[in-house]
Order: C-alpha cells, then sequence, then structure tokens
C-alpha cells in the first residue's frame, strides 16, 4: 500500500514538471516571435522601437520649431534649408575683388555671394567679443547654421564657450589674431596673423580652418598670399550686415540674393542697443519673410 502511494506522488510530480517545462517553452517562444498571440511586448518589457512614419517624423519636428519660434518671439518659423548641393559650385572671386596673379598663382578668392540658384543665405558672425550663452540656446532649438570668424585677442578669455559652439556644429574660421588693418602691415606681419591664428585654432579646438576673413573686409596681394602659405582655400567677406536696428547692403538694390553671404557680430549691450538674440531675431525675420532659409556655408565650399 506504501509503494503504491509512493507512485502515485511521483506520478503528480512528474506531471507538475512536465507542465512547468511546458510553459516556459511557450513563454520562450513568445520571446523570441518578439510577441505574444500578436499583442506586441508585456507592459514593462522591451521590444523594437517600431519606425515613425516619416510624415508623422516631419510633423513632430515642426512643431517642435514652431515652439521654439515662439519663445524666440520671432514672426514665423524660419524655413529649412535645402539639401547640400551634390556637386559644389565652382568659387571664383568677385569681380573687381581680383589681386595681381590671382589666378596664376591660385589664391584664395574673395567673395560676397555663394553661386546657387536657390534661395539661400548664410550668416557669419565675426570676432567673438560676446558670449551670449542665450544665443547658443537660440541657435541650437532652431537649427539655425552659422560660421564664425574668431579673433585670438577676443575669445582667448574663455575658448569654452566656442567648444560649446563647436559642439553644436558650428565651423569656426579663421579671422586673424589681433585683428588689425591687414594691408598696413608687411608680408611676413600679415603671414604672422594668419598663421598664428592657425595654430591656436589649432591647439584650442583641434583643426586648423581653411577659411579666412581679412578683418574690416581690407587685404592685398600680400594677404591672399600670406593666407594661402598658411593653408587658407577660401577668403569670404559679405554683401550685408546685419545690427540690432538695422541692416546695412553692399549693393546698391539694398537687397537679399541667392547664395549672399550676411555678416554680423558677437556684440551685446556694450556696443548695441540690444542683444545677440536681438540681432538674430532681426536677421531671421527678414530673410524667412522674404523666403529665404538660411544655409551652412561649409556645405558649398
Amino acid at each position: 500500500m506504501r509503494a503504491v502511494v509512493q507512485n502515485e506522488k511521483n506520478r503528480a510530480r512528474m506531471a507538475k514538471v512536465a507542465a512547468g517545462s511546458a510553459a516556459l517553452a511557450l513563454a520562450a517562444g513568445a520571446l523570441l516571435s518578439g510577441c505574444a498571440d500578436d499583442a506586441g511586448p508585456a507592459k514593462g518589457q522591451g521590444g523594437p522601437a517600431r519606425p515613425q512614419d516619416p510624415q508623422a517624423r516631419q510633423a513632430a519636428e515642426h512643431a517642435r520649431l514652431a515652439a521654439a519660434a515662439r519663445r524666440w518671439n520671432l514672426d514665423r518659423v524660419p524655413l529649412t534649408p535645402p539639401a547640400p548641393p551634390a556637386h559644389k559650385p565652382r568659387i571664383t572671386p568677385r569681380d573687381g575683388f581680383e589681386v595681381d596673379g590671382q589666378e596664376e598663382e591660385g589664391l584664395p578668392p574673395v567673395f560676397t555671394t555663394v553661386p546657387t540658384k536657390q534661395k539661400v543665405v548664410f550668416l557669419t558672425i565675426d570676432d567673438g567679443a560676446e558670449k551670449d550663452p542665450a544665443f547658443l540656446r537660440m541657435m541650437s532649438e532652431l537649427k539655425i547654421p552659422y560660421t564664425a570668424f574668431l579673433s585670438n585677442y577676443l575669445v582667448k578669455d574663455d575658448y569654452a564657450y566656442f567648444r560649446r559652439m563647436q559642439a553644436q556644429g558650428v565651423t569656426l574660421n579663421n579671422h586673424t589674431l589681433t585683428h588689425p588693418y591687414l594691408p598696413g602691415l608687411s608680408y611676413e606681419e600679415q603671414k604672422d596673423e594668419i598663421c598664428g591664428m592657425q595654430a591656436v585654432m589649432k591647439e584650442q579646438f583641434g583643426r586648423a580652418p581653411t577659411v579666412f576673413r581679412p578683418p574690416y573686409g581690407n587685404y592685398n596681394g600680400d594677404t591672399l598670399r600670406a593666407a594661402k602659405e598658411c593653408g587658407i582655400r577660401y577668403a569670404p567677406i559679405w554683401d550685408e550686415e546685419v545690427f540690432v536696428d538695422h541692416w546695412e547692403y553692399r549693393d546698391w538694390d539694398r537687397s537679399l540674393h541667392p547664395g549672399d553671404i550676411v555678416l554680423t557680430h558677437f556684440r551685446g549691450r556694450d556696443d548695441w542697443d540690444g542683444t545677440m538674440v536681438d540681432d538674430m531675431r532681426r536677421f531671421l525675420n527678414k530673410v524667412t519673410r522674404e523666403g529665404y532659409a538660411v544655409a551652412r556655408l561649409e556645405d558649398y565650399l
């Protein structure tokens, strides 16, 4: 009798083990398939994320930009620039801005507009005197590309500010060590200003740029020869300049053109009746109102 009871207990234990094994197998199958009964991952468990619909993703990004535009008191959402050109345009000097030996010596071209039919403009900001954290936030939230031309005597007190800018995708370029009137210097003095800033850029920001802007937009043949010797390939200046309270134009028609380079400065209330945020608001409101997007200069060089 005792043996019969023991046999019954053994059979019960074996049945329990078999049932548990079956349950484990079913659970493993569900995990391997990524779902159970096509119901998706159980709450609290991981699972492959479903790709968001492109239209939904675009709508979400536009809503984010619209919120940022409201936050920074813009009139409207800045336009999104087109994709960079598959073939970059050939950059040549602006008519009348060449120097003797320009083509023969392959000197960096001085230009104010990039050849393109796209309704884009390029924002460039000079020197580095003002280091406004609100400006960094504004441009990052609105995803506005720009190029900075730095002078060492103004940025050396806070290289970290411009490293943060660089981390946001901004290209940092050469604007000399001390911002002198270059045509008044000898070739060697000009070379020291430009190559010296190249060394600073390499040490502080990890690379020596290939783009240089002469201070005040003034240069001569020695400037471009020195720039070439220092590794510079392009010397863009500007077609328009924006301030907190007005715009200035190089051309008689006083209007924007496709591919125009726009200048402003790192300035604040010590120099202007406003901040860099105010300056950018004026810039963005105008270019957007006139149907232009802000593109990244380096994508066209």
